[in-house]
C-alpha cells in the first residue's frame, strides 16, 4: 500500500516517545508498504533525514512555528484553533500535501497527532487518526496544578477548544488508533460509537534484554523522563522534593540518578538543593538501567502508556508505579510492578523494593517476560499493518 505518513516531528533521533514510536513502526512496516514522510521538525538536520530514508520512499520537512512567537499567538488568540493545533498549522505544509494527493495516488493517510488534522485538504483518501495521548486531559490535569491564578482562565478557554478539535478531528478519521483500552474507553465516552482500535506503545524488546545489571555497593533509584513532558516535570519535582528525603533516611547509602533531556532552571535547581545525581545527555539509555536498581515513576497525570517504564521492564529494571503511571498496561501489583499512588506509600514500596532482592529479581523477571510477549515492536507493527490493510483504499 502507497501510505502518506504525517508527524509532529521527525521520528528521529530517537529522544522522545513519539519519534520513538514512529521510527520503530516505520522500520517495520516499510517492509511491505511504501512511505512518504511529511514532518516537522525545529530545524533542518540532514543527517537525521538520512536515517529514515531507507525505510521511505520519500522525506519532506516542514519548519515548525516556535510555539511563543507572535503569529502562534496571534492565531491562537484570534481565532476558534488552541495554542497547540495553532502551532502545527502550516499553510505550505497544506499545499504540499494537496498536490501531493493530486500527483500521486495514495491508499492511506496515516496523521501522527490530531493536531496535524488542520493541514490535510478534503479527499476520499481514508485517514487513520493515531492519538498518543488525549491531549486535552493532559493541559485539564495541569490546570489543576497550576498556581498563577491570573493564567487560569487563558488555560481553561485554550483546554476548551483543545477538547473541541480533538473530538472533531476523531469524527473526521475514518479510524481513530489509541494507546490502551482507558483511552479507547474515554474516547467512546467523549464520542459515542467512535471507530477506535488500540496500538499500544511498545518497546525493543531484544535491544533492551541486553542490558546487565551492574553490582551496586550502594542502591540506585533511577527515574527517567524528557522534561520537555509537563507529567515528568511534575513527577521530578514530587520525587526529589516529597520521596527522594524519606528514602534517604532510612537507607542512608543510596543514591538518585535522574535521567532526562531538556531539564527547567527548576529541576536543575532541585537537584543542587537535593544534591542528587542528574544527567542530561546519554547516548544509550541502557546504561542508566545497568546502573540502577529500581526505576521509580510517580506520575499522576494522564497520557498515553510510559516509554520508561516498558523499556525499564524489558532491561530487567524492577518498577515503581502510581496508578496512573501503570495506565493502559494488563500488570499487576507485586508480580509485575509495584504500584502506590499517595506519598507515604510511594515511600514505604520504594524502601521495600530497594531492600528487597528476592523481590527484585521476581517483579523484573516476570515483567521482562510480559513485555517480550505482548509489547515488542514486531508485534506492535503487525497491528498497525492489519489496520493498514482494512482502513486504506487498496
Amino acid at each position: 500500500m502507497k501510505v502518506l505518513m504525517i508527524t509532529p516531528y521527525l521520528p528521529y533521533p530517537l529522544y522522545s516517545g513519539g519519534q520513538i514510536r514512529s521510527y520503530n513502526l516505520i522500520k517495520n512496516l516499510a517492509k511491505s508498504h511504501e512511505i512518504t514522510l511529511f514532518a516537522f521538525v525545529k530545524e533542518v538536520v540532514p543527517d537525521h533525514i538520512r536515517a529514515l530514508e531507507k525505510f521511505c520512499k520519500k522525506i519532506e520537512v516542514f519548519k515548525r512555528r516556535k510555539a511563543w512567537s507572535v503569529v502562534n499567538i496571534l492565531v491562537s488568540g484570534f481565532s476558534f484553533y488552541p495554542f497547540l493545533v495553532a502551532i502545527y498549522y502550516s499553510l505550505s505544509l497544506r499545499r504540499r500535501i494537496k498536490e501531493e494527493l493530486f500527483q500521486n495516488k495514495y491508499d492511506l493517510i496515516h496523521a501522527e497527532t490530531f493536531y496535524v488534522m488542520p493541514n490535510i485538504p478534503q479527499t476520499r483518501v481514508p485517514i487513520l487518526l493515531v492519538e498518543q495521548t488525549i491531549e486535552y486531559l493532559v493541559y485539564a490535569h495541569f490546570l489543576e496544578t497550576l498556581s498563577l491564578k491570573l493564567f487560569k482562565p487563558l488555560l481553561a478557554l485554550d483546554i476548551f477548544k483543545l477538547k473541541f478539535w480533538e473530538k472533531f478531528y476523531w469524527k473526521r478519521a475514518d479510524k481513530v488508533v489509541a494507546m490502551s483500552a482507558s483511552d479507547k474507553i474515554k474516547m467512546r465516552k467523549l464520542v459515542p460509537n467512535l471507530s477506535v482500535e488500540i496500538v499500544p506503545n511498545g518497546v525493543d524488546a531484544s535491544f533492551f534484554s541486553q542490558v546487565k545489571q551492574k553490582s551496586n555497593k550502594s542502591p540506585v533509584l533511577l527515574f527517567v523522563g524528557n522534561f520537555s513532558w509537563l507529567q515528568n516535570r511534575e513527577a521530578v519535582g514530587f520525587l526529589i522534593e516529597k520521596i527522594w528525603p524519606n528514602v534517604k533516611a532510612k537507607i542512608q547509602n543510596a543514591q538518585l540518578l535522574i535521567v532526562g533531556r531538556n531539564p527547567s532552571d527548576g529541576i536543575k535547581s532541585l537537584v543542587r538543593k537535593f544534591r542528587v545525581q542528574m544527567e542530561s545527555k546519554v547516548d544509550d539509555i541502557r546504561e542508566a538501567y545497568s546502573k540502577s536498581d529500581v526505576m521509580i515513576a510517580p506520575i499522576f497525570g494522564p497520557g498515553g502508556t510510559r516509554y520508561k517504564i516498558l523499556e525499564a521492564m524489558a532491561a530487567s529494571l524492577p518498577v515503581i508505579t502510581t496508578e496512573m503511571g501503570a495506565e493502559g498496561l494488563p500488570v499487576k501489583h507485586q508480580e509485575h510492578i509495584l504500584i502506590a499512588n499517595k506519598q507515604d506509600m510511594l515511600i514505604e514500596q520504594t524502601i521495600k523494593l530497594l531492600k528487597n532482592e528476592k523481590l527484585r529479581i521476581k517483579i523484573s523477571q516476570n515483567a521482562k517476560l510480559l513485555v517480550q510477549r505482548e509489547f515488542d515492536w514486531k508485534k506492535i507493527s503487525s497491528k498497525l499493518d492489519k489496520l493498514y490493510k482494512s482502513v486504506g483504499s487498496a
